[in-house]
């Protein structure tokens, strides 16, 4: 277990970075919140990864736990998607698609679960995983370890409700509490139904890693520039692009034809659509100057040469499986 202690701290600290800076929703001038933020999504990614893979189970059920990950954090921590003006900037997160009997955006619940099961959970995985390919299917924790990463989560819950309750008093309704959490249960329950092993053809016929890590990228790209504005259009065009990305990823990893340079090409796609776009974006915290985009310049910079890492170590090893769905 030593030997996971490293790619564990990778994981603990790459999965906020991912979902915050890289995407450029905070400023370099941020990266203090490390102490809150890494527990919280580090956290997450930790414990979810350890159980799948304690369990053999793959990528369909990482990428459902990320689902439940992101009501959790949207839901009860930062209530995002029940909160009409959120932490009162007046995004009108809600508009879009709202569904007056719910009290929700179906855009905004739609993308946020789309951006963290996929980004803040299954990339970062995606990506340090690909950096150990022989130890990617293994636990990298102990049975201590999985309990101090679970006190971690829980200080990183705790600490970010805190935190975002302090600017905004906003709370919602005992049934959309109640809802969110028989949803969050279905989703944990859906994740442990989907069957451990996988069966494997002799035929390999997946696309090129190139192609599909240029594919994962055009997608991922496509999902960033849907405008909100479209309301239901939104979500027909988000699910579209989902469903015409993962399908054929699931398909293609049930015959056995997903190795791990696939793994990373996926990862990697989405990744770097979240570089670029973060120079387009203006952060949630703070104004707009030179350092915001020095900053988006850097972790850009950081996701290529983990990229590049990754790529590196599995030159020699592509031969690695990837079971299931990225």
């Amino acid at each position: 277990m030593k030997r996971g202690i490293w790619p564990a701290l990778a994981l603990f600290f790459v999965a906020p970075l991912v979902a915050e800076f890289l995407l450029g929703n905070l400023p370099i001038k941020l990266l203090p919140a490390l102490v809150v933020l890494a527990p919280l999504y580090g956290g997450g990614a930790l414990l979810i990864r350890e159980v799948v893979r304690r369990t053999g189970r793959g990528w369909p059920s990482i990428l459902l736990l990320g689902m439940a990950y992101g009501l959790v954090e949207e839901a009860f921590t930062t209530q995002s998607l029940f909160n009409p003006n959120y932490l009162r900037l007046n995004l009108g997160l809600l508009t879009p698609a709202y569904i007056p009997s719910l009290g929700i955006g179906a855009w905004w619940t739609l993308w946020m679960l789309m951006v963290h099961s996929i980004w803040s959970i299954s990339t970062p995985i995606a990506l340090i995983e690909a950096c150990v390919s022989d130890r990617a299917r293994t636990p990298w924790l102990g049975r201590v370890g999985l309990g101090v990463v679970a006190v971690l989560f829980l200080f990183g819950v705790v600490a970010t409700t805190l935190m975002g309750y302090r600017q905004d008093h906003f709370m919602a309704s005992p049934a959309q509490f109640a809802g969110a959490a028989i949803v969050i249960v279905l989703l944990i329950v859906l994740a442990f139904r989907v069957p451990a092993e996988r069966r494997h053809a002799a035929d390999r016929i997946a696309p090129s890693p190139w192609i599909l890590g240029l594919v994962s990228l055009a997608f991922a790209s496509a999902a960033m520039l849907v405008p909100k504005e479209w309301g239901w259009g939104a979500v027909a065009a988000l699910l579209a692009l989902i469903l015409g990305m993962l399908l054929p990823v699931e398909a293609w990893a049930r015959k056995g034809t997903m190795l791990m340079t696939h793994q990373l090409a996926l990862g990697a796609g989405a990744a770097l659509a979240y570089g670029w776009h973060a120079f387009l974006q203006h952060p949630a915290v703070g104004g707009l100057d030179v350092s915001v985009r020095v900053g988006n310049a850097i972790f850009l910079a950081g996701a290529i040469g983990l990229i590049w890492f990754a790529a590196r170590r599995n030159a020699g090893v592509n031969r690695q499986p990837a079971d299931g769905a990225v």
